[in-house]
């Protein structure tokens, strides 16, 4: 009889714990994630402020348009080509923008211009103590490692006829990403840390949209944009979706690389 209470109290304890941890996982997990969303995007940080490079006038400069701008020293043909991207889906009016693939699709690939990661970028909201590594292209693996650049929109180099959409969960397995961008209100700022310069942003509009109105992220001419996006309200599997509409802004703490 010993035995058999001995193991009864065994078995309880057993599944106590199970049912603790299968609780736990999310939040242990979440931590995890967040922790090493944060740690990437802070290596990306330090690495690209060993890289940035402020151009000398002298140096070799392109017509944009009607901009005379220089190139920057590091990685010249991505940076180009990057630009000539953009200027091609404002003419194009966005229109290859139709579906799933089109935003998942990744632009660049960064490697292929001899860069190690496929981190692009690092977004940082000051008001919501976010710090997370920006990929290209909206695909499921960039989403769980950060946040990522919906492919058809521009990628966030900055200039006019630009809006760069940025999308992250509305938190996902225990880990926040965006989860508290409805906590964002007009005038807060944001960054956009490059390859080649930091880029300051001010909120300027939120719109909750459905996701059929895929007008509401194009382009809009003579506007330099980053826009947020992620699901709304939180847990509806993508009901709707939360826009964070946000305008450049001259900032002095900007790393300019192109303005002379």
């Amino acid at each position: 009889m010993r035995k058999i209470r001995t193991l009864i109290v065994f078995l309880t304890v057993m599944v106590f714990f199970a049912g603790l941890s299968v609780f736990a996982y999310p939040f242990v997990n979440g931590m995890l994630v967040d922790h090493r969303i944060k740690i990437n995007a802070q290596n990306f940080l330090s690495w690209v402020e060993t890289e940035q490079y402020i151009p000398d006038p002298s140096e070799s400069q392109v017509i944009l348009e009607t901009e005379e701008v220089c190139i920057p020293d590091q990685y010249p043909e991505l940076w180009l080509d990057m630009q000539a991207y953009n200027q091609n889906i404002y003419r194009t009016v966005q229109i290859a923008l139709d579906g799933k693939s089109a935003y998942e699709e990744p632009s660049f690939i960064l490697s292929e211009y001899g860069l190690e990661d496929e981190i692009f970028a690092v977004l940082s909201i000051p008001v919501l103590e976010i710090e997370m590594p920006v990929y290209l292209g909206a695909t499921s693996k960039h989403m769980a490692d950060g946040a990522a650049v919906m492919s058809q929109t521009s990628i966030p180099i900055g200039g006019e006829n630009t809006n760069a959409v940025i999308a992250g969960h509305r938190g996902w397995n225990g880990a926040h990403y965006f989860l508290y961008i409805n906590k964002l209100k007009e005038g807060d700022q944001i960054t956009i840390t490059n390859l080649w310069e930091t880029l300051t942003y001010e909120v300027s509009e939120i719109q909750i949209i459905m996701p059929y109105e895929v007008e509401k992220i194009h382009i809009q001419p003579d506007r330099d944009l980053v826009t947020l996006l992620s699901c709304h309200p939180p847990g509806s599997g993508g009901k709707q979706r939360y826009l964070v509409i946000c305008e450049r802004i001259e900032n002095e703490s900007d790393t300019e690389v192109i303005d002379q």
